[in-house]
């Protein structure tokens, strides 16, 4: 055997860990550059409405201004709102979105499985299905006011309405998209109804869920900010009315500004969580 042949594989084996590091390298400025732009984006976005502002070619008293919406979110954060602290406020819509929010997706995972697996079943709920999704889902948050009050049920109800159908849809195709393959071996190894519904279907259209997961908390925040609008005690939403009634724009962005801190930083916990639990799936250099 000539020393060349003996060589080759002590090459390629020097050269891969090489071009691990070299696509990790990639991936680390490629991500570096993207926050950089994102960063610079969003100072340039601020920048620019704050200099509009001040020059008066966007009216300052209907669009504000970053430096007022600034100072009257650190007003509520260091001597509270006129509802009590901001904390507090921030809690109160958190918890009814929370809750709503896995009460929609408990209800949905069940009842879309349930529909993805059972044929009939989901012949006969199918048309009611179709039929209560088509109805705008916000207009019902006034009526859920009036059967439940102001207090945290009424806003419980909208998030659980707005989270349902997304999660139950994902749900559904997920249990109808497993792979027929594994369901006919399971059932060869004798499994039963009940274990191929929980070990074969549910871990199959797990990533499904994850996916309206994302996209359904968002709409549990929404839920319960609407409900607060339209009449509540506590709660971002109704810091939002009340700056809209005495047109403090300032008060308005804020509350929409603290509201989106919360989603991003609910959406970074999902994120970490799917993660963990699909460690398995390669993951993309890209992002």
């Amino acid at each position: 055997m000539s020393p060349e042949i003996l060589s080759t594989p002590v090459v390629e084996t020097a050269k891969a860990p090489g071009r691990e590091q070299s696509r990790a390298r990639a991936a680390r400025r490629r991500r570096i550059m993207v926050n950089a732009a994102r960063a610079a984006l969003l100072v340039a976005f601020l920048g620019l409405w704050e200099a509009l502002s001040r020059a008066e070619v966007i009216d300052p008293f209907n669009f504000s201004m970053p430096s007022k919406i600034w100072d009257q979110a650190y007003t509520w954060a260091t001597h509270g709102t006129a509802l009590g602290s901001l904390g507090e406020q921030i809690w109160y819509t958190l918890h009814e979105a929370l809750l709503g929010w896995g009460i929609g997706v408990v209800a949905g995972v069940v009842f879309g499985i349930a529909l993805g697996r059972i044929t009939l079943l989901a012949d006969v709920l199918g048309p009611y299905i179709k039929v209560l999704n088509s109805i705008p889902r916000i207009v019902l948050a006034p009526i859920f006011v009036i059967w439940f009050g102001l207090g945290p049920a009424s806003k419980v109800a909208s998030a659980v309405v707005l989270v349902f159908f997304p999660v139950f849809f994902n749900a559904f195709q997920g249990a109808r998209e497993v792979d027929r393959n594994l369901v006919a071996n399971a059932r060869i190894l004798g499994a039963s109804d009940r274990r191929v519904t929980l070990q074969v279907v549910i871990p199959s259209a797990t990533s499904w869920i994850f996916t309206s997961l994302h996209v359904s908390f968002g709409f549990a925040l929404i839920g319960a900010i609407v409900g607060e609008y339209i009449g509540a005690t506590k709660g971002i939403g109704l810091l939002v009315a009340q700056s809209q009634g005495t047109f403090n724009a300032a008060g308005v962005y804020a509350a929409m500004v603290i509201l989106a801190v919360v989603a991003l930083l609910a959406e970074g916990l999902l994120t970490f969580a799917e993660r963990r639990i699909f460690r398995w799936k390669p993951s993309d250099s890209g992002n």
